[in-house]
């Protein structure tokens, strides 16, 4: 990440946000087709198929996720976590780090919990679970000021 990156919370108009509507709109534009596509594509998938299609999306969202902040985790670890919280795998003897154990955990939560209205204590918990292990951080589970 570069030393020039400046983080919402480092605005000087933190926390209210303001954003371009025509580029917002574009780019909700492209996602909700693509949503599209993955949603018709799942539901003519058998079962296996289904689940595996889901950890790969989790996965690589977890991922893409984490790479903004600098984490380079590994991707069978991610999709092996992610397969055991879903309950769709024994555990397995491979050693999960806590960056990739809490991202999992956070993924599937969001895909437990996304038709419910977003809440301070949601973003919170997610941050939570992501920041689970760090020893760097201070302002867990709140805004930072």
């Amino acid at each position: 990440m570069s030393s020039l990156t400046t983080w919402n919370w480092q605005q000087p108009d933190w926390p209210n946000f303001k954003w371009d509507r025509p580029r917002i709109s574009a780019a909700e534009e492209q996602f909700l087709l693509g949503g599209g596509v993955a949603i018709g594509a799942i539901k003519h998938l058998g079962e296996y198929k289904h689940n595996q299609l889901l950890v790969e999306l989790m996965s690589g969202e977890a991922l893409t996720t984490s790479a903004i902040e600098g984490e380079v985790l590994k991707r069978a670890n991610v999709q092996s976590s992610i397969l055991i919280q879903l309950g769709l795998k024994s555990l397995d003897k491979r050693r999960v780090l806590p960056a990739e154990e809490g991202i999992t955990e956070m993924m599937v939560d969001l895909h437990r919990s996304f038709s419910q209205p977003l809440s301070n204590g949601m973003l919170f918990g997610w941050q939570r679970m992501v920041a689970s292990g760090r020893k760097d951080l201070t302002d867990i589970g709140r805004y930072r000021a």
